[in-house]
């Protein structure tokens, strides 16, 4: 009797288990990810894949050059004025072009208008700072459309899944709807939508975070002209 017991319990569990593992597999088999939602997106999705592509590198070149731009010589402006006291102008510019930072190119530009009136200095050492900013600034703007463009892109694709699903309604004849004559319609109206937002998401930190960098930039750089200023109007 206890044999027979426990035969029909070791069949109870095999059975769970079997039952268990198909349910396994099935939702294995019916889960999606990421790369299959992206080809249910169609050509919207590579689209939105290349910008992503773009905005990481845009990102990570930007970031390195603004690491550059903010690496300075601690020591950099008291040299300089030691310079300057001595009459070493030559060796200042030449500490400014081995620094090679966007202060140091201002400081350098100011350094070769010494002996002419402070406006025409101070106005020399600005313009050289609004070109160094330019240059900071560069791809900004496209990192800008892509954080406004993908979410749009990614509506484009939520339309004009809407309206492969309603043409499969329309194209069925026995005015029966079935569900997986719309999927494929119904897939890329929302695939792309989240596709387009993630894109823009990230896009549009990415684009925040560099303009506080270059912020910082800016503050640095003004820093170093009224510093500089002020060493000229330091008495002899």
């Amino acid at each position: 009797m206890l044999f027979q017991i426990q035969t029909d319990m070791d069949t109870m569990i095999t059975a769970v288990q079997d039952t268990v593992s198909v349910v396994e597999e099935t939702v294995a088999d019916n889960t999606i990810n990421l790369l299959t939602m992206a080809e249910y997106g169609g050509w919207i999705m590579i689209v939105l894949a290349l910008m992503l592509a773009f905005a990481i590198y845009l990102f990570i070149e930007r970031m390195v050059v603004l690491a550059q731009a903010t690496k300075e010589d601690k020591t950099f402006m008291n040299r300089i004025r030691d310079y300057i006291k001595e009459g070493k102008i030559d060796s200042a510019i030449k500490l400014c072009r081995k620094e090679d930072t966007p202060a140091a190119h201002m400081i350098e530009k100011g350094i070769t208008r010494i002996g002419r009136p402070m406006q025409d200095v101070q106005v020399a050492i600005e313009n050289v700072g609004n070109l160094e900013i330019s240059i900071l600034e560069k791809g900004l703007v496209l990192m800008a459309t892509i954080a406004a463009g993908a979410p749009m892109l990614g509506f484009l694709g939520t339309v004009l899944g809407m309206i492969q699903t309603f043409f499969n309604m329309a194209q069925n004849a026995s005015g029966v709807i079935e569900i997986s004559s719309l999927s494929e319609g119904m897939y890329q109206a929302m695939v792309t939508t989240v596709g387009g937002l993630i894109v823009g998401i990230l896009a549009m930190f990415a684009y925040n975070l560099l303009v506080s960098r270059i912020d910082r930039v800016v503050r640095q750089l003004e820093s170093r002209t009224m510093e500089f200023m002020d060493l000229l109007n330091e008495p002899a």
